[in-house]
């Protein structure tokens, strides 16, 4: 079976209590763990929570003894008071404990890699770099997410294509690696069940920008993958979970040091969400998007992050000399056409047609909107009679498209979901006809908007245009949406 159950023990570290053990020594030497109430109170108050601690909380969260009360309570304690990388550690490690752990043959364990992201606009990183990394020789066992929010999810966008399936057993993801090298899945309710429970809270009680729970989150699911090596891509700006670089460096160091404790290579790249990333928003539409990136061409700002990515993954993971070789051999992947290959391989090995899994690869970008859902009407928004130019020609320069604004509405139209389980609407999205730091002219189409009603209210027309950011500037090139790439301090900088 390619997967266990039981403790996980980075090296020259002894595996953790047993659950009917955990807590025992947390009662100030009672012999009697706390009290779940005591737990809220100590870190409420600033206090340090112990292994034992930890431990209890977690098994009370899975064996039903924590009340949701209860578990929205420790959730802003710890959102409130913090935790330090010793607790993020253990609760870290308590979540991925808690089901069970993915196990690969040995000989695999070099070429084990993933990417995770916080989550952003226009975002479909992950359709692309998990078939190029597979082509660079990688085994990449992705558990991605859904919608939440104004995010995108990486399983909603491939469940838009007829016929794949997010959900495979151990044996099948496997197979699946053998074959292709790579599957994108969601997370089996087998694999950290901790982590869907305090996720599910911490959407309801506003604790979704806790350092500590989203290291615990992110490197939970990762952690029984069995990696050799992780990239996290933290989103930063205007459309991120934290829109300042600052506090966003913060979680990735934290991010990079738990991973360390858990035996991982881990490394955080620093990428700019403010604008979207791409200049197509929905699922659908990003599906199209990632299928002209994996032809070779698409948006410059996609396929530079997916190779700088892809590059970090493949140096941190030994497959290359440098960084930049690293980059050069993704972006090789890219153009031969290897990458687009593994892509049909592994959407026709997780539930789509041969028959449409071919077309789609192979057909021209006309034909592939044919051949997935689409929305039933169209709106294009024009570019302001006014602006910061006063002459009858250009208005003004693309200074910024507000990633947020747009997503938001979107949302609205059907693209999103509330709730977990809401149904969306795969076709509802938007193109961006205008690139960031390009000449506007008045009356020009900026944005067609794809939605299943007959029109966009005037609400959405006027948010919208909103998101629209003029300036009186020079034309510019827009810089890369990567920033900077945090590593573990025993790395030496590309």
């Amino acid at each position: 079976m390619p997967y266990r159950t039981g403790a996980m023990a980075a090296p020259g570290t002894r595996p953790p209590s047993a659950p009917e053990t955990a807590g025992a020594d947390s009662g100030g030497g009672s012999g009697e763990p706390r009290q779940l109430p005591e737990l809220i109170r100590l870190k409420r108050d600033g206090g340090h929570l112990s292994e034992a601690d930890i431990r209890n909380f977690v098994h009370a969260v899975m064996d039903g003894r924590a009340q949701d009360t209860q578990i929205g309570a420790m959730l802003m304690a710890i959102r409130l008071q913090g935790m330090d990388q010793e607790e993020t550690s253990v609760l870290t490690r308590a979540l991925a404990e808690s089901g069970q752990q993915l196990e690969w043959p040995k000989a695999w364990h070099q070429q084990l890699v993933d990417k995770h992201s916080t989550g952003g606009v226009g975002d479909k990183v992950s359709l692309v770099l998990a078939p190029a990394l597979a082509a660079c020789g990688c085994k990449v066992p992705m558990i991605s997410g859904r919608s939440l929010g104004h995010t995108g999810g990486t399983l909603d966008k491939l469940e838009s294509i007829p016929g794949f399936n997010v959900t495979q057993s151990p044996e099948q993801m496997r197979r699946i690696l053998e074959e292709v090298g790579c599957c994108i899945v969601g997370q089996s309710v087998k694999l950290a069940p901790a982590d869907g429970i305090l996720y599910a809270a911490r959407d309801v009680t506003a604790t979704v920008d806790s350092v500590p729970l989203i290291t615990a989150s992110i490197l939970s699911k990762k952690a029984v993958e069995g990696l050799s090596t992780l990239v996290v891509d933290v989103k930063f700006g205007g459309a991120a979970v934290f829109p300042d670089q600052e506090k966003a460096r913060e979680l990735a160091k934290t991010l990079v040091r738990v991973g360390m404790g858990l035996g991982l290579q881990v490394a955080a790249a620093l990428t700019a969400m403010d604008n979207p990333l791409g200049r197509n928003v929905g699922h659908t539409l990003e599906v199209e998007e990632a299928l002209l990136c994996l032809d070779g061409a698409g948006p410059p700002d996609l396929r530079d992050l997916v190779i700088r990515l892809g590059g970090a993954i493949l140096w941190l993971s030994g497959q290359a000399e440098t960084q930049d070789q690293g980059a050069f051999r993704v972006a090789a992947a890219l153009d031969d056409g290897s990458a687009l290959r593994r892509f049909q391989l592994m959407l026709s090995a997780q539930g789509v047609d041969p028959g449409l899994a071919r077309a789609l690869c192979s057909g021209s970008p006309t034909q592939r909107r044919q051949l997935l859902p689409h929305a039933r009407e169209q709106e294009e928004l024009l570019a302001p009679a006014d602006g910061p130019q006063c002459s009858p020609s250009p208005l003004g320069t693309v200074e910024c498209v507000r990633a947020l604004p747009l997503a938001r509405v979107l949302h609205e139209l059907g693209a999103g979901r509330s709730r977990a389980g809401q149904p969306i609407r795969p076709g509802v999205g938007a193109e961006l006809l205008v690139d960031v730091g390009q000449w506007l002219s008045r009356g020009t189409p900026w944005l067609r908007v794809h939605l299943d009603g007959p029109t966009l209210c005037s609400q959405h027309r006027r948010t919208l245009l909103e998101a629209l950011v003029l300036s009186d500037r020079a034309p510019f090139k827009v810089p890369s949406p990567f920033a900077e790439l945090v590593l573990p301090p025993t790395t030496a900088q590309p």
